[in-house]
């Protein structure tokens, strides 16, 4: 899918969106407005090019996709404290 400035694979797992509605749930009241959306699942292959390069990627990485499933080895947490990002917590799912 085109990000604009890049490109990124869509994600479509109903069990992936219903943990991180449950997540969302637990956090009520503390989201940023742009966390409580409603969000696109993806993985960001590129991103902040020029629209043509993004364009021009996707062309070809449509060319020859195929979708398969993939595995989600844990969960992390950041904070953002107006500069770089600091780890929260981290936990791997065992199995």
């Amino acid at each position: 899918m085109l990000l604009g400035q890049g490109v990124a694979y869509r994600i479509d797992s109903p069990e992936l969106m219903a943990m991180r509605d449950e997540l969302a749930d637990a956090f009520t009241g503390l989201l940023t407005p742009q966390d409580q959306a409603r969000p696109r699942l993806h993985v960001t292959v590129q991103n902040k090019v020029k629209p043509a390069e993004a364009k021009a990627l996707a062309e070809t990485l449509r060319a020859d996709f195929q979708p398969r499933p993939f595995v989600i080895a844990g969960l992390a947490a950041w904070h953002y404290r107006g500069g770089p990002w600091e780890l929260a917590m981290k936990a791997s799912f065992r199995g």
